[in-house]
């Protein structure tokens, strides 16, 4: 609660004895305005869910589906304007969804609201061929980021674990192997409070996961480089054969974008349906479900250190700030 001084304007007057009187101080009380305190943070609110909604908005990667680009605990800012606005453009906090997830620790979906869907974009453009996007599958209400790969009237395949677009294979570097510092090893929060232990020997095979002479730990993983058809370059991992590595041929539909993941052999994305437990984007996806391109990286968090301000130094991945996410070569 504020508090005024009130002081009295009779700062001349004299008394009949030609004694000036002293100043007359009164103290009153202010009441806070609770009606204006609630519009101004309403106000705020409404700034800040208008920011997100239509500007840019923060995003937190929870799965290794974008290795090596993106690591689990990346933060990052994503555009929201880049391809125009569409019904899952707004930020809209669902109160109920963000009290289960934060206070109950239950496993949501989202902790927004979705508008109900419709066709098409305002002020639309479709994403560049590389470009990383946040995409929300149909019929679901989470987002997930991928690359784009096909475009409106592309036919796409892959095989063998080559991606064939309009019949001409991408180009693929010789394998080689990249070490991930500072990854792999310690738990790492998702989005749901859980833990998991990332570059899981169990999943990249016993030579993914090594220690350092300084003993941390490192992921060392298969890569191999890709050039799309306008020189855009960019790092995905291959690990051998998976369930994706044939695909196709389809063709992408008008306004639909074909998405993957860096990480092929561990990405739920266009080559794989919507239900469990594949957990796909279902085929080439509706570009009204772009919600915008990840445009760099604000922070990493290592999942080091612990709640002691001694170990602050070890909660953050080091070199990982203003790192763009746009692809390297290309137009």
């Amino acid at each position: 609660m504020s508090e005024d001084l009130a002081w009295s304007a009779e700062d001349d007057v004299t008394n009949e004895a030609g004694e000036q009187d002293a100043p007359a101080e009164t103290e009153t009380k202010g009441k806070t305005d609770w009606k204006g305190e609630l519009r101004g943070i309403a106000w705020l609110v409404l700034a800040v869910l208008g920011f997100h909604s239509f500007i840019a908005k923060p995003f937190y990667i929870p799965s290794e589906s974008m290795l090596p680009g993106l690591l689990v605990g990346d933060q990052l800012v994503v555009s929201k304007y880049a391809y125009g606005w569409s019904f899952v453009s707004p930020t809209i906090p669902n109160p109920v969804a963000i009290f289960r997830g934060l206070v109950l620790h239950q496993n949501v979906e989202s902790w927004g609201f979705q508008l109900p869907h419709m066709n098409g974009r305002l002020f639309g453009s479709l994403p560049k061929r590389g470009d990383v996007v946040i995409v929300t599958p149909p019929g679901r209400n989470t987002d997930y980021i991928k690359r784009v790969i096909g475009l409106p009237g592309d036919r796409l395949q892959v095989i063998d674990g080559t991606v064939m677009i309009n019949g001409v294979a991408i180009k693929r570097s010789a394998i080689h192997y990249v070490d991930i510092p500072d990854y792999g090893g310690v738990p790492t929060p998702d989005e749901f409070n859980l833990h998991k232990v990332t570059c899981d020997p169990g999943d990249y095979g016993a030579d993914a996961l090594q220690t350092g002479r300084d003993g941390k730990h490192f992921c060392h993983l298969p890569m191999v480089t890709e050039t799309l058809p306008d020189g855009r370059t960019f790092e995905t991992v291959d690990e051998g054969y998976s369930d994706g590595d044939n695909y196709g041929p389809v063709t992408v539909p008008a306004d639909h974008v074909f998405l993957m993941g860096d990480n092929r052999d561990r990405s739920a994305d266009s080559r794989f349906p919507i239900p469990a437990p594949s957990n796909g984007l279902g085929g080439p996806v509706p570009w009204e479900y772009i919600g915008g391109r990840a445009e760099f990286i604000t922070f990493s968090k290592s999942g080091n250190g612990s709640w002691n301000p001694l170990t602050i130094g070890q909660w953050f991945r080091g070199g990982r700030a203003g790192t763009s996410l746009r692809p390297a070569g290309g137009k």
